[in-house]
C-alpha cells in the first residue's frame, strides 16, 4: 500500500513499516537516523538493523553495560519516540505542513535544544512546522520571531507573536531565553494563574 510504509501515520502505529522503506530505499537516510539515535540515547553505543526471517526489520540496541543487544520491543518509550521523531524528520518527501503536539514528552530535557534545531531543518527543505509545547527548555532554543502563543479573550481565542510583544522582545535582545521569559509569566495571557 502506497504511501502507509513510506511517511509516519498520525499515532506513528506505522514505525516498523516506515523503518523498513528507509532501510530499503533510502540506506543513507536510515544510517544517518542510526547515528543521530546513537549520540541521543544515552548509554546506546550502536543501533543494529536486523531483518528476521520472516522479512520483517527490527533494530538491536547495543548498550556498553550490556553483551548481548536488546530488541526495540524492549527499549524505552522515550527511546521509540525519538526514533520515530528522527524517521518523520528525515522523511525524504517532507509534508507541506508538520503539526507536533508537546514533543517533550518522555523525552530527555537536554534533548529539546536538538529536536528544536531538527524541526527548523525541516521547515527549510520544505515543509511548514507547527509545534505545541509546555516545555520551557524547548523554548529556549527558539528565536524571536519562532514563537507565538494562544489566549482565549471572550470566547475567542487570538495569535500573540513574540516578536510583537515589546517586553519579550527587550528582553530576548538583552539574551534572556524564551522558556525563562515564560516561565516568569511574561507571556501575557498564556499563564492559567
Amino acid at each position: 500500500m502506497t504511501g502507509e510504509s513510506e511517511h509516519l501515520s498520525e499515532s506513528g502505529d506505522n514505525l516498523p513499516r516506515v523503518a523498513q522503506y528507509l532501510y530499503e530505499q533510502h540506506p543513507s537516510v536510515f544510517h544517518k537516523i542510526l547515528q543521530v539515535m546513537a549520540s541521543r540515547v544515552p548509554g546506546v553505543s550502536e543501533i543494529q538493523p536486523l531483518v528476521t526471517e520472516d522479512g520483517y526489520l527490527t533494530l538491536r540496541f547495543k548498550d556498553g553495560a550490556f553483551i548481548t543487544p536488546f530488541l526495540d520491543r524492549y527499549v524505552s518509550d522515550g527511546t521509540i519516540k525519538m526514533f520515530a521523531y528522527l524517521a518523520l524528520l528525515y522523511d525524504p518527501n517532507p509534508h507541506p505542513l508538520l503539526c507536533v503536539e508537546e514533543p517533550e514528552n518522555q523525552l530527555y530535557p537536554n534533548l529539546m535544544a536538538e529536536l528544536a534545531e531538527e524541526f527548523r531543518l525541516y521547515a527549510r527543505r520544505g515543509g511548514q512546522v507547527l509545534v505545541s509545547t509546555h516545555s520551557p527548555d524547548f523554548l529556549n532554543a527558539c528565536s524571536l520571531s519562532e514563537v507565538v502563543w494562544l489566549v482565549k479573550e471572550g470566547g475567542y481565542t487570538t495569535v500573540k507573536k513574540a516578536s510583537e510583544d515589546p517586553q519579550v522582545a527587550a528582553y530576548m535582545s538583552d539574551g534572556d531565553l524564551m522558556g525563562a521569559l515564560w516561565k516568569q509569566g511574561l507571556f501575557a495571557g498564556a499563564d492559567p494563574h
